[in-house]
């Protein structure tokens, strides 16, 4: 799986999920805590952060998995 690039659009701290934006273009992607990689607390993400991730389709659209700050 390739590896793409976006930025944090949103994240709601107490329910500990938002969306990323790809870079290229195209659907917001469904991010939860759990998938951020490198870092331990989620409330330390910030809008327009740039973020790595594998996309992949889930039951709601598309999702973000293996998610790394960059």
């Amino acid at each position: 799986m390739e590896s793409k690039i976006g930025r944090i659009k949103c994240f709601d701290y107490e329910k500990g999920f938002g969306l990323i934006s790809p870079d290229s273009g195209g659907e917001d992607l469904f991010v939860h805590f759990s998938s951020i990689r490198n870092q331990s607390n989620s409330s330390l993400l910030e809008i327009g952060q740039k973020v790595s991730y594998i996309e992949y389709k889930g039951q709601q659209g598309p999702q973000a998995e293996y998610v790394v700050i960059i």
